[in-house]
């Protein structure tokens, strides 16, 4: 017997009960969550013809899951990090699923036995220290959005911050002093303190001061006085660095991203010869094996390496096969 379940009550007790109340998931992750299904239910409306709030669960089964996996990559273009994203959230919603209708676990197995994409990963992009300082001057300071401007760009680049954090920002998680900091809410609700340079200090209490208002308030508002929206920071970013790149030719056909910001922080500290420890906790990575890329970018790193090593002194001779099939193997 087919047993019918109406999708829109789990979903709504995924969000409302399970992410918010029992998890207490990160603002980030519920707002990536909820784009995913967003997409997801566009895709099911048009694939069987009925609203969201009509489906139910047996409307996703593997074949449609794996179709709009092929959708996001091939119509809206995603990548394959992406489509990798969307899988995590429709399978943490089919956990949930087996963990509360029971009936539905065969279906929930299936689900979740479909596998992440492997992709190629690429090094890592950033700036050299020439090119961030072209972008660091680009803001006309003899404005006020030019001088928030200024201080935003200068303060991601301190602190690595990922856009998300900047954006949220408080006033009162800057400390000013001898040894100013400021508190960063990064990913699964975790805190961290990073030092600020001098240079940043100064700029941050100035532009503060010339703020006024609650104490309390956004670190960098828009002109209505809200908070920067994760699209406005991208906005100042791309506009300084139009400008940067007249004046510095070497920007002239790379990307620009906040995340680039963040990786150009990672690899300066490593330059300057700070531990890869130290670095995770700068950048507020869980794990050092996702602070070892800027290992793996760093190519002067790895020159100075080479330069203490001395060459081979022998000469290694090349593989000659003395068999067909062998042959045909090292051809592969």
């Amino acid at each position: 017997m087919k047993i019918e379940g109406s999708l829109g009550p789990l979903l709504q007790s995924f969000f409302a009960q399970h992410l918010l109340s029992y998890r207490r998931s990160s603002p980030q992750t519920v707002a990536a969550y909820r784009d995913t299904f967003r997409l997801f239910l566009a895709f099911l409306r048009k694939r069987h013809g009925r609203e969201p709030s009509r489906l139910c669960v047996e409307d996703v089964d593997t074949a449609t899951v794996l179709a709009f996996l092929d959708h996001l990559e091939t119509e809206r273009n995603n990548s394959i990090r992406s489509r990798n994203a969307r899988l995590a959230a429709i399978r943490s919603f089919f956990r949930f699923v087996a963990f509360r209708e029971p009936e539905h676990v065969a279906l929930a197995t299936q689900i979740l036995a479909i596998p992440v994409k492997r992709a190629d990963r690429r090094l890592v992009g950033y700036l050299t220290r020439e090119e961030i300082e072209a972008l660091l001057a680009a803001p006309d300071r003899a404005s006020w959005a030019g001088r928030r401007d200024h201080a935003l760009l200068l303060t991601l680049y301190n602190t690595g911050a990922r856009v998300s954090e900047v954006a949220a920002l408080r006033r009162s998680q800057f400390s000013p002093g001898a040894s100013a900091f400021v508190v960063l809410h990064g990913k699964g609700r975790k805190e961290r303190s990073v030092p600020l340079w001098p240079k940043t200090a100064r700029a941050l209490t100035a532009w503060f001061s010339e703020l006024g208002g609650a104490a309390d308030g956004p670190a960098f508002p828009n002109a209505q006085g809200a908070p920067l929206t994760r699209d406005g920071v991208r906005y100042i970013l791309d506009a300084a660095f139009a400008i940067a790149a007249e004046n510095q030719p070497s920007l002239r056909g790379k990307n620009i991203s906040p995340h680039v910001l963040r990786h150009t922080t990672a690899m300066h500290l490593l330059q300057a010869g700070v531990d890869c420890s130290v670095i995770a906790l700068w950048l507020g990575h869980e794990s050092l094996q996702t602070t070892h890329v800027y290992v793996e970018a760093d190519l002067v790193t790895k020159e100075k390496a080479l330069a203490k090593l001395a060459p081979p002194p022998v000469t290694v001779r090349r593989f000659k096969p003395d068999d067909a099939l062998l042959g045909f193997l090292a051809t592969l």
